[in-house]
């Protein structure tokens, strides 16, 4: 890496170098001289422009934590079409994607790293990724409640307990691979059985 990058390019090249470790060897052999090796530049780059390598971690989960607000509000973009059980189909499956499945248990296993983002964001940074998908399917859910799609007593909290955490688990074993399409769809289904109005499933 050239000297005076942009700190912007140094950012997501070391970001993007942490996915590729992260996607191919796990968390535990996440390490700063992973990322810049990955990376293929000198381990003080990264130290140049973040006080430590949970500084640099907490930055990284911020940064993809808001692409998925992005899937998020896409998702909250399909209220009222298609099905209620084909949209959270399709969000689950981009929500649950390799690499925030990843940062999971990078989250859980660093008690450094959960202090921060609890710093960084009040109320849910902790949990960061799962906070977000949470609050993702919750406001789905609403707004489709809301437009009398799902049932007007409806538990949304319940509701979203349940496709969070069977979705989680479903894409955290991605060995072959992740849950095809199918399998998902009908986790969905099976939690919304009560609650979706009859012609919207």
């Amino acid at each position: 890496m050239p000297t005076g990058v942009h700190l912007r390019d140094a950012r997501q090249q070391l970001f993007d170098a942490a996915e590729r470790v992260l996607l191919r060897d796990g968390p535990n052999e996440l390490t700063s001289r992973a990322v810049t090796e990955e990376a293929g530049c000198a381990k003080g780059v990264l130290h140049r422009h973040f006080a430590d390598f949970d500084a640099f971690l907490t930055e990284l989960v911020l940064d993809r934590t808001g692409q998925l607000r992005a899937l998020a509000r896409e998702l909250r973009e399909t209220v009222g079409t298609g099905t209620v059980a084909g949209n959270l189909t399709e969000a689950l499956t981009a929500l649950f994607g390799p690499v925030p499945v990843a940062i999971i248990p990078l989250i859980t296993f660093r008690d450094e790293l959960r202090a921060r983002l609890r710093r960084a964001e009040p109320g849910g940074g902790g949990l960061a990724i799962l906070a977000q998908i949470t609050s993702a399917v919750a406001a789905y859910l609403t707004d489709e409640r809301a437009a009398g799609r799902i049932a007007a007593d409806a538990d949304i909290d319940s509701l979203t307990l349940s496709l969070v955490g069977g979705g989680h688990l479903l894409f955290a074993d991605r060995d072959p691979g992740p849950p095809a399409t199918a399998t998902v769809h009908r986790l969905v289904t099976t939690v919304l059985a009560d609650v979706v109005q009859r012609g919207t499933r």
